[in-house]
Parts: structure tokens; C-alpha cells; sequence
């Protein structure tokens, strides 16, 4: 039995994270007889956000997680029977599901193009296709931050970056943003949440509201000073920053750790307050930047003295592309119970078609390491001679073959970057940096 705790606040479970439809098409499946039929679902994008050139793969270990947690409890079966949701067999097929199919996907932290196959559930119609939200729901939110993230990481030129965007998202996708930020590159996160769930590097300075609580700035710096050592990192643009820097090192003396500006014109006061600290001895002091940064005002701000750089808004919902649009679709399917041989399925509409068939996918590389093609094929890739396959064991039979830690996929992305063509790293507009190439089927 579940704990005593009120209807809809049961502690644990991801099975309701889900959409209606779902148990409206397991419910008529039981029906008509078709909830065991063998069903191949794939993830993909059909496209990448305007102007992209590659996405970023995260969100498995999440999945994962939840997977484990996909169960129907007591509380759960009462709602949906009294919502009229899921009828007697239903009830009865939720509250002993288990997953025990095979789910196959691209490593986490490597990178995606148009039509790759990033996910693979393989097992009957209904324990399939019931995962489809949960799978959506985690990746494309993850995905589409570490994309973004991605971007700003390259365009930082090897500066260390913050992910401090808790306060502009929910309270939940803040921690799972700060997750995703530091697979594509992020140095650490405001989000203390995320630093006990996941062990991430956690910092964090003041905000003016401390400045304004004391009589004056000067006492201000003294307490932050007083209670963290010189090393901590003082917010200088509350009132005037030329002011606040002479208190700061005063206070400090030259072993100051950092100071931070969040307004103004940055570049141009980055530029007086890398002057003002070296004249004052302070030349190994940083200079952080925050204040509504992205991409592309991190890159303007590449040759201006600056030590590292705090991200937000724009990181959170994903620099102007929140979805990466993935897709879950039914490739292939058997016409009975059992084992037997799997069809091919499609879907024809206009401006949304599938291909049908189980894929697999490989990335060709040139002689120099340097990615040339995403290749879907219907057989199973072998590797070697330049090309690097794609998809992994993620689920053997209903149990979890490859979890890993978040620093694996964290150094992956690292690797895989460093594989895409130069002209990937760009931020002007621009199409996928490496074609995706689908092979005829060898039938």
C-alpha cells in the first residue's frame, strides 16, 4: 500500500507524468488485441531550431531515473478509475506494468542532427507507447538547454561560465537546466538543489539586496569580506562602480577574488575596471559578467578583459529555442503477439511524414577525425574505418545497462565537439554542419 499522504501528493512515481492520450490508446489496444503486438518507437527531430547547427543529446540519465520510478500506485489506479480514465483491464495492465522491453539511444552529451534516431523503445505496443510523454518531456527540455548551452560555452573561448537561471524558470527545470548546462561545458551552478541531486560545482556571490540592507557599501563588502575571506567575490554596480572597486580593494587588499558587474555597458566598464584593479595591485582579481547574457553578447565580449560570465534567462529557455521539437514515432510493428517478424510503418501527413523501419546510425569521420555525414541505416553499424557508431544499450530487457556519471557525458560532449567541422561552432545562421544521409534498405 502507498504511504498515508493526501490524494495527489503521493512522495515518488513518474507514471502520471504523462498525457491522457496515452492510457486512451493503451485502454483501446487492450481491446482490440493489438496491446501486445512487438512496436519499434523512435525519437528524432525533424529539424534543428532556425539557424542551429548541431544539438546537443541530454536528458538520459533522467530518463533513466524516471523509468525506474514509472509505476502505478494505489493512489494513482483510484484516479484514474474514479476520472473514468482506465477501465478494469486497463487498471489491472497499469498496476503490474513494468517496462521489460530494450531501449537503445545516442550517448549523452553527444550531438544530434535532423533525423537522428537519439531513442529507441523496443517492446509491446502498450509498455512502449506509454512512455512517449515522459521521453519527450525530458529530452526535448534538456536537449534544447544543452544546445543552447553549448553555444555559449563555445563562444566563451575556454572562459568558465555560471548557470544561474533558477529564478527565471520552474522550480523543478531549474535543477534539470543546471544538469544540462554542465554536460555542454558550464563550470558550475547556482542551483543548490542540482549540486546535492547530481554533485555540480556550486557558486554563488550576493545580490544588491545585500549591498542595501547595510548603511553604506563599505560595510557591506566589510561583512561579506569578514564572514568569506578575500577570496569571495564582490557585486560592484549597486551605486558607482569606480567607488565601489577603490572599497573593495581597500578592504580586500590585492588578494580580492572577484569582482562582478551586472549593468551598464559592460564591455566598456569591464574594460575601466580591469584598469582601475591593476593600478591598484589588484591584477590577479577577476572580472565576472552577468546581466542578460547569451551567445552572442557572450562572443562580443571576447576581447575585453574578462574572467568568466553568469547565465540565466537566456540559458533556461534555451536562447530563444525551449524545444528541440523531438518527435515519438511508431516505426515498426508485428502483426501478432509474440515473436514474429516486424513491418515497416509510416505515417503520411502532409508536412509531418515518418520513415518507416527500426534504424540505426553511425557517424562517418574524415582522415583529420572531422565528422562528414550522420548515416541511418536498417542494420546494425560495425564501426571502425572512420566511422563511429551511435546508438547504445541503454535498456536490456526491462533492466538499466548503462548508467554512468554525469562527468562521462559531461567529457563527451567535450570529445564530440571537437570532431564537428569549424564551420559548426559558428553563430551566424546557418544549415546542419554534416548532412544527415539515409542508406537505401540492403532488401
Amino acid at each position: 500500500m502507498d504511504t498515508d499522504v493526501p490524494p495527489g501528493h503521493e512522495p515518488s512515481g513518474t507514471a502520471l507524468l504523462t498525457d491522457h492520450y496515452e492510457l486512451t490508446m493503451v485502454r483501446a489496444a487492450l481491446h482490440s488485441g493489438t496491446a501486445d503486438r512487438r512496436a519499434v518507437f523512435e525519437m528524432f527531430a525533424r529539424h534543428l531550431p532556425a539557424g542551429r547547427r548541431y544539438g546537443v543529446v541530454a536528458g538520459t540519465g533522467r530518463l533513466l531515473d524516471a523509468l525506474e520510478q514509472f509505476r502505478f500506485g494505489d493512489r494513482n489506479l483510484e484516479f484514474l478509475e474514479r476520472a473514468q480514465i482506465a477501465d478494469a483491464p486497463t487498471l489491472e495492465f497499469l498496476r503490474n506494468y513494468r517496462f521489460s522491453g530494450d531501449i537503445w539511444g545516442y550517448a549523452e552529451g553527444d550531438c544530434y542532427f535532423p533525423g537522428s534516431p537519439i531513442l529507441v523503445v523496443e517492446g509491446t505496443f502498450a509498455e512502449a507507447v506509454i512512455l512517449e510523454t515522459l521521453a519527450l518531456s525530458i529530452y526535448n527540455h534538456d536537449s534544447a538547454i544543452a544546445s543552447a548551452a553549448s553555444r555559449m560555452v563555445e563562444a566563451a573561448h575556454g572562459r568558465p561560465l555560471v548557470e544561474m537561471g533558477s529564478r527565471r524558470t520552474h522550480e523543478r527545470a531549474a535543477v534539470a537546466a543546471a544538469r544540462a548546462a554542465y554536460i555542454a561545458g558550464f563550470a558550475t551552478t547556482s542551483n543548490l538543489r542540482a549540486g546535492y541531486e547530481y554533485g555540480l560545482p556550486t557558486s554563488g556571490t550576493s545580490a544588491h539586496a545585500f549591498t542595501l540592507v547595510h548603511d553604506g557599501e563599505r560595510n557591506a563588502f566589510a561583512a561579506q569580506l569578514d564572514a568569506l575571506g578575500p577570496g569571495t567575490t564582490l557585486l560592484v554596480d549597486t551605486y558607482d562602480v569606480t567607488e565601489a572597486i577603490a572599497f573593495a580593494v581597500e578592504l580586500a587588499g590585492p588578494e580580492l577574488g572577484a569582482i562582478r558587474i551586472d549593468s551598464g555597458d559592460l564591455a566598456a566598464v569591464a574594460r575601466e575596471a580591469r584598469a582601475q584593479l591593476d593600478s591598484l595591485g589588484a591584477k590577479k582579481t577577476r572580472i565576472i559578467l552577468t546581466g542578460d547574457l547569451n551567445e552572442f553578447s557572450i562572443a562580443a565580449l571576447a576581447a575585453e578583459p574578462v574572467d568568466g560570465y553568469g547565465v540565466g534567462t537566456s540559458l533556461v529557455t534555451g536562447s530563444g529555442a525551449p524545444t528541440c521539437a523531438f518527435v515519438y514515432k511508431l516505426v515498426a510493428r508485428s502483426d501478432g503477439g509474440g515473436p514474429g517478424p516486424l513491418r515497416p510503418v509510416a505515417k503520411r501527413s502532409v508536412g509531418k511524414p515518418s520513415r518507416g523501419g527500426r534504424k540505426w546510425a553511425a557517424r562517418h569521420l574524415d582522415e583529420a577525425g572531422f565528422a562528414t555525414a550522420e548515416v541511418v541505416t536498417d542494420y546494425e553499424p560495425r564501426g571502425g574505418n572512420g566511422s563511429r557508431p551511435l546508438l547504445q544499450l541503454l535498456v536490456r530487457g526491462g533492466e538499466i545497462v548503462a548508467r554512468e556519471p554525469i562527468s562521462a557525458a559531461r567529457a563527451r560532449h567535450r570529445r564530440v565537439v571537437s570532431e564537428l567541422p569549424a564551420h559548426a561552432l559558428q553563430l551566424s545562421r546557418g544549415y546542419p554542419a554534416i548532412p544527415t544521409v539515409f542508406e537505401p534498405d540492403r532488401d
